[in-house]
């Protein structure tokens, strides 16, 4: 999803115009960073009482900077002409004021609906995709919107129908949800935000959330950090290198408001940091110098079996003894 400038909003300036923002409670997020926090409303008693649609959208994909969060929102299914009619749109097509006050409207509307939000740290969205097994960004959002759902559910909101916008293959999406909840009508889109009202609301959700955690960002690691004058968040941003460049200690890496396993990162840690070399590099070198493999230690031995001891005996450093 595209943004603009996200370093560019303004504090309220006064209790006016804070009460006509919608109440975001970031306390857990903010208390430590490095981990996902969950934001949500109360859950209407009327969408645990009636069939209800939910919507799943994100915000913050693509940037090397900051949070992906998650939203979602929900409503009766017999509302959603009344949710059309309170003009939520394609979050990106909006400006900050508008989506504050859809935001607003959201929690104004709390009799008929409920939102769910997961805020993904960049802490951890950068350790998932260097995992030593894949787990790729698209893996860890469709585990994010799936989790999302399935807390809805535990929550006893009644879901009948899923519009989600797209995280790779569309169809090949679907059939996963529609495989994990079989009795939910799944519908997944490229666009979704844009076609159903539902899911702009969960765009807003998310949009909303990801502004307010940008803007109050607090850097743990305190007047090492020259500036935050970092720019979209963007890779392809000038403004959003230049900061990384001058904010990437030689020993250790970034602060954690970066995705350090986007290749962006990745590339200025090459050229600024000093070089570490790791003893699996050492040992992957032994081996294409010609070094025995790792299966070469389960091939069969000539030794005789009753000479080695059991794992027993080896993990208490027991020996053998001859004579008392």
């Amino acid at each position: 999803m595209e943004e603009s400038q996200e370093n560019g909003m303004e504090s309220p300036e006064s209790i006016e115009d804070q009460e006509k923002m919608a109440q975001i409670d970031l306390t857990e997020f903010e208390k430590n960073s490095s981990f996902n926090t969950f934001v949500e409303s109360t859950i209407p008693q009327i969408c645990k009482d009636e069939p209800c649609c939910f919507g799943i959208d994100e915000a913050g994909r693509g940037p090397v900077l900051g949070p992906m969060v998650y939203g979602t929102s929900f409503c009766p299914v017999s509302w959603k002409k009344e949710l059309g009619e309170l003009g939520f749109a394609d979050s990106k097509t909006l400006n900050e004021e508008q989506r504050e006050a859809l935001m607003k409207k959201i929690q104004d509307s709390s009799d008929k609906m409920g939102y769910k939000i997961e805020i993904l740290s960049p802490n951890y969205i950068a350790n998932s995709m260097l995992r030593r097994t894949k787990y790729s960004l698209n893996a860890v959002s469709m585990d994010s919107a799936i989790g999302l759902l399935r807390r809805a559910l535990a929550d006893g909101v009644m879901v009948k129908e899923v519009f989600v916008d797209t995280v790779g293959d569309a169809n090949k999406y679907q059939a996963k949800l529609q495989a994990l909840f079989p009795d939910i009508e799944i519908t997944v889109t490229p666009k979704a935000d844009a076609k159903f009202p539902i899911v702009s609301a969960a765009s807003i959700c998310a949009k909303v959330t990801r502004d307010r955690v940008i803007h109050g960002w607090a850097f743990i690691e305190g007047s090492v950090v020259k500036s935050d004058n970092y720019g979209s968040g963007y890779p392809s941003d000038p403004s959003t290198k230049k900061w990384l460049v001058d904010n990437v200690d030689p020993v250790f890496g970034f602060p954690q408001f970066v995705r350090f396993s986007w290749s962006t990162a990745a590339l200025i840690l090459d050229d600024h940091a000093f070089p570490v070399q790791w003893e699996d590099d050492d040992e992957e070198d032994e081996v294409a110098k010609g070094s025995a493999s790792l299966l070469s230690f389960f091939a069969p031995k000539k030794a005789d079996p009753r000479e080695k001891k059991h794992q027993f005996f080896n993990e208490r450093n027991l020996t053998q003894v001859t004579t008392l």
